[in-house]
């Protein structure tokens, strides 16, 4: 008789975007990074990791340039989240920030190691605790066949024209999506390259999907908007 069984798919892997130098938000960045602000109590990127650990993911890695060693001092090794954290130093070991594709594909390799078809990425500078990082919305993805999905929100008043079309209406990237390898293959680890343009022609060509569902979300993108959020009913942890 044949015992055998399929193993259980392992999963999925994320980064957590932290490298900019969030100059909106001076001076307050001045000497904190900005995913490392408070919000309510906790940091910005806090709220997504444990989110994140919540969802199912054990293994994060977070990409840091800007004021890179508070991130180790403040988050650790990922332990007490629920998580195993590992950090792509872009600042130390290529000079600079290396843009969101570029440092994505820096370290695309860890995030689709033993046959991950697909990893989690994250803005670690926004707020919104009501998304979810579940394995429903991984599945659902795999099953596309696309190279991406993306979330979005309706447009802020800051961005009114939005980013993309969604069922008849202008909509902007949320900065929570899920990607295959195949979005930001051929690029080079430690270079320079910008997302926005692969995500344009993704969504045009039909590579790439969209989908609601985000919840409340904040860009707080300079210190008035941090302080309009503060000055909200804490929505919990």
């Amino acid at each position: 008789m044949n015992t055998s069984t399929t193993p259980p798919s392992l999963p999925p892997r994320a980064i957590v975007l932290a490298a900019g130098r969030g100059e909106r938000m001076r001076p307050l960045t001045d000497t904190t990074p900005k995913p490392l602000l408070p919000v309510f109590g906790r940091p910005l990127i806090e709220w997504h990791l444990l989110a994140l650990a919540r969802g199912g993911v054990r293994e994060v890695v977070v990409n840091t340039a800007w004021l890179e060693d508070c991130f180790p001092a403040v988050l650790g090794d990922g332990a007490r989240f629920g998580l195993a954290i590992r950090y792509s130093h872009e600042g130390r070991d290529y000079g600079g920030a290396l843009e969101t594709a570029g440092g994505i594909a820096t370290v695309q390799d860890w995030l689709c190691a033993d046959g991950r078809e697909a990893f989690w990425v994250v803005s670690g500078d926004i707020w919104a605790p009501d998304f979810r990082f579940d394995q429903a919305r991984v599945d659902d993805f795999l099953a596309s066949g696309q190279d991406a999905r993306l979330w979005v929100v309706p447009n802020p008043p800051y961005h009114p024209r939005g980013d993309f079309d969604l069922a008849g209406e202008r909509v902007t990237y949320a900065n929570f999506a899920l990607m295959r390898p195949t979005l930001c293959a051929g690029l080079p680890a430690g270079r320079r390259a910008a997302l926005g343009p692969l995500l344009i022609s993704g969504v045009a060509a039909g590579r790439i999907g969209l989908e609601a569902g985000v919840g409340r979300w904040e860009n707080v993108g300079t210190p008035a908007q941090l302080a309009a959020l503060q000055g909200q009913p804490h929505p919990g942890a």
